[in-house]
């Protein structure tokens, strides 16, 4: 399961922040350049593939909505994509990934051992950038996200082709491999910003639920997208053996010989049946059903915006959670 970028129409938070994004854009090409050739090239290669960033984006609208302006927001928002796309390099090198947002993947290019050391070369780098900063509290939570999400992969591999895996425990791997850094996005806004405990949660609350959703819609369009909308090879998390939302609901509605054929599927990582796996999905719901169950995490994430002053980042904060369920790629 890895996590992709939403639509990407112009919205309003998107004009909301595009100077601050220019800011963080800013700050990635200054803090990446190293004295080491290869590194520059593949940071450089992989940060500008794209995507929507929305993890720096969660830093700086939490930090606007409650009332932080310092230029620590632009930093933080730094770190959190540099954690973000160490954790991209090393998931593409343990699930054998060809393809990322419409390219070759950095593992495919330049092999397995570079990105795995240029992974590390950028959490590293992160954590230098979160000692300028100079908050204990700021390493306090990007310490534990980054060992939670370590956390996370190792579980993900423990799951590889299980078919009886609870679904609870799949809900486990999203929590610490994706919605972590989600939550800690959020919750360091309001870390700048100096709220109080319970604002804190609020915020890492949201963060957590948008993230969950965000990785709910992933494990569905890879069995209901295609290759050059999704920017990944759709089919991939079976080829790895990933037993993601839509299979295990699925397994649980179809007919026995449905249910054996998935088992097997993810058993083998077979993906020579995916197109009649592709319809078995789709005729039991199961693709409406975890929609649906991202639905129900996105309306988690705006209830925790209730006490959030009314703002313009709080809007844009809202309207992440439409986003994070009706997008198709």
């Amino acid at each position: 399961m890895t996590s992709s970028a939403p639509t990407p129409q112009t919205s309003f938070a998107d004009e909301l922040m595009a100077q601050e994004m220019q800011t963080v854009d800013a700050v990635i090409i200054e803090r990446l350049r190293s004295e080491v050739a290869l590194i520059n090239q593949i940071a450089h290669y992989i940060i500008s593939a794209g995507g929507k960033r929305i993890r720096p984006r969660l830093v700086l609208l939490f930090a606007r909505a409650l009332g932080f302006q310092g230029p620590e927001r632009f930093t933080l928002a730094a770190i959190v994509e540099f954690i973000h796309t160490a954790t991209l390099l090393h998931d593409d090198v343990v699930d054998e990934s060809s393809l990322r947002r419409g390219r070759q993947t950095a593992n495919a290019l330049f092999g397995n051992a570079a990105s795995v050391l240029v992974g590390d070369f950028l959490y590293s780098r992160a954590f230098q950038m979160m000692v300028s900063v100079n908050r204990m509290r700021v390493l306090d939570v990007l310490a534990d996200a980054t060992n939670v999400i370590a956390e996370g992969e190792v579980l993900q591999l423990m799951n590889m082709h299980d078919p009886d895996l609870a679904i609870e425990d799949y809900l486990r791997v999203i929590r610490y491999k994706t919605a972590k850094l989600f939550e800690a996005s959020a919750r360091l806004g309001a870390v700048l910003a100096n709220a109080d405990a319970a604002t804190e949660e609020r915020c890492a609350d949201y963060g957590r639920s948008l993230g969950t959703a965000f990785q709910l819609v992933d494990d569905l369009l890879d069995y209901q997208g295609d290759t050059q909308e999704l920017g990944k090879n759709v089919g991939d998390d079976l080829r790895e053996g990933k037993p993601t939302l839509p299979l295990l609901i699925a397994m649980a509605r179809g007919t026995e010989a449905e249910r054996l054929t998935i088992r097997h599927a993810i058993e083998h990582g077979e993906v020579e049946k995916l197109p009649e796996i592709v319809q078995i999905v789709q005729r039991t719901g199961a693709l409406e059903a975890t929609r649906e169950a991202a639905r129900a995490q996105a309306e988690q994430a705006r209830a925790a915006l209730e006490s959030i002053p009314d703002s313009e980042a709080r809007k844009s904060l809202l309207e992440f959670c439409s986003r994070s369920v009706d997008r198709s790629f």
